[in-house]
């Protein structure tokens, strides 16, 4: 894409204006008005819109999947705020693709409507049970499965499940409406449609296979039995930096033209791996970039291992020490060396190569990808919900290190940012807003593992066993210790000396 800012006052996106925006802004070649619905995708945050969304887009562009357009759906306040501004520019987005160089706009059309939100979710219930809906997408956030935190299975205990398993028929959750409507559709003698999770999640979708069919148990076995045998998780690794939508980014779209409500910033690099596993059908997603394969895993290990975790690497310190953008800490005399010191020496050498792709060449990917000046993507989200992300991202590096006798010290130490990044100040003394769901409790132990680092280790549902090896806690007590003693930089500083 080229450089072509717009000079003119900004046209609200719609569908009425579609044909009046600067010839430069590619957008739909296909009619809308004859797109069929084929998925229900729940969650429809920036990221699905410049990920999932642009595939389909993309192949509807070439006059095909033209029968799978997108019906958004949320069970959350906030996706109730998305939905009226979708629906007030006819479910329209613009992308703005931004490379260190150039950036680019497009407006995409694979999205037709919006369910209305609803505490019972029947609106949504009653869009999955229809026929022609094949596939139910989802981005509900890693921390979004009911994953039990110590056994790592489901989460029976948790309020909203225990409402949805009492009352099924109005459910609270995404995998309760999801319950229901499968319900339904048996009932009705209709097939089963694949549930595709889409979320940074090692086994994506065996983790949704265990939310749904757990809680279909809860209340009807018979129907968990069926959901089970009939319905398809494909595995998934999704890829692309997508930074959340502010002022910036609403002048960025102005700025080509546009007077989007919602537009969507992304890097200039995508990446979506799915296990070919569908059991209603799915849209050529492979003829615009995707990868179908039968082993997922090495895919997503490496991403989750080198990019989610090489980005906790810098965006925790950096939330100490007050530097606000994922490029800024590439930019840092210390966290861009931090990450490639500790990627190369203890990430890369427990994760396999892909076809075309080793370890070492990735981490000189995403070391790219995230020197990116022109992506706004602040430290904050990146480093948001560690207690999900942490156990998810890093801490399977650190495990592999024991297990190999390599060095765990370079983690060891972003683990000890984390909890002084939890004791909530920066190091000038500015406030660290809250940042975990849970970070009241974080908040409390990070404080008092200042003097006793052990105490941020007993968190045994984030930590396990982990909090016994001797080799790990030595190295976390050590590097706590010299942050709070000495500050972030020193102790960098002394890591990458070594």
């Amino acid at each position: 894409m080229k450089d072509h800012m717009h000079k003119n006052s900004p046209m609200k996106l719609n569908a009425a204006n579609l044909d009046a925006f600067p010839e430069t802004i590619l957008r739909p070649r296909y009619d809308r008005a004859d797109l069929r619905a084929g998925i229900v995708h729940i969650g429809v945050g920036n990221f699905h819109r410049g990920h999932q969304a642009w595939y389909l887009h993309r192949l509807m562009q070439q006059g095909l999947a033209h029968d799978w357009a997108i019906i958004g759906a949320g069970v959350r306040a906030t996706d109730a705020t998305m939905r009226d501004k979708l629906l007030a520019q006819d479910c329209l987005t613009t992308l703005i693709e931004l490379s260190a160089n150039s950036s680019g706009a497009e407006i995409i059309g694979s999205m037709i409507d919006f369910l209305p939100v609803e505490d019972d979710n029947a609106a949504l219930i009653a869009q999955l049970a229809q026929a022609d809906i094949r596939i139910v997408s989802l981005t509900v956030t890693e921390g979004g499965y009911f994953i039990h935190p110590a056994t790592k299975g489901f989460d029976a205990t948790h309020p909203d499940i225990m409402h949805d398993a009492a009352n099924p028929t109005t459910p609270r959750t995404a995998f309760g409406a999801i319950v229901a409507a499968l319900k339904l559709r048996k009932e009705m003698g209709l097939r089963a449609f694949t549930a595709l999770s889409c979320d940074n999640l090692v086994t994506n979708g065996d983790i949704l296979r265990q939310t749904v069919v757990s809680l279909a148990h809860l209340s009807d076995p018979a129907l968990a039995d069926w959901i089970d045998n009939t319905c398809s998780f494909p595995n998934s690794m999704v890829d692309c930096i997508v930074p959340a939508t502010g002022q910036n980014e609403l002048a960025l779209a102005k700025g080509f033209g546009v007077d989007d409500a919602a537009p969507v910033t992304h890097e200039d690099f995508r990446q979506w791996v799915i296990e070919d596993h569908f059991c209603a059908g799915r849209p050529d997603w492979d003829k615009v970039g995707a990868q179908f394969t039968n082993d997922v895993h090495a895919f997503e290990a490496m991403k989750i291992r080198i990019l989610n975790g090489g980005h906790q690497v810098i965006s925790v310190p950096a939330q100490v020490l007050g530097i606000d953008t994922i490029s800024g800490c590439m930019e840092h005399n210390l966290l861009g060396p931090l990450f490639l010191k500790i990627a190369h020496e203890e990430i890369a050498p427990h994760v396999d190569a892909v076809p075309d792709m080793t370890p070492s060449a990735y981490v000189k990917l995403i070391q790219r990808r995230c020197a990116n000046p022109m992506i706004v993507d602040t430290t904050r989200r990146v480093a948001f919900d560690g207690s999900s992300r942490h156990p998810g991202f890093v801490l399977p590096s650190i495990r592999d290190g024991l297990a190999a006798g390599t060095s765990v010290d370079g983690l060891a130490l972003i683990e000890a940012a984390w909890a002084r990044m939890c004791a909530g100040t920066r190091e000038d003394g500015a406030v660290i807003a809250p940042n975990d769901p849970f970070w009241a409790d974080l908040n409390v132990i990070a404080l008092r593992a200042k003097d006793n680092p052990a105490a941020w280790l007993s968190m045994t549902h984030i930590y396990g066993d982990l909090a016994e090896n001797a080799r790990f806690v030595a190295a976390f007590k050590t590097a706590l210790r010299r942050i709070w003693a000495d500050g972030m930089s020193a102790a960098i500083q002394n890591h990458l000396n070594r």
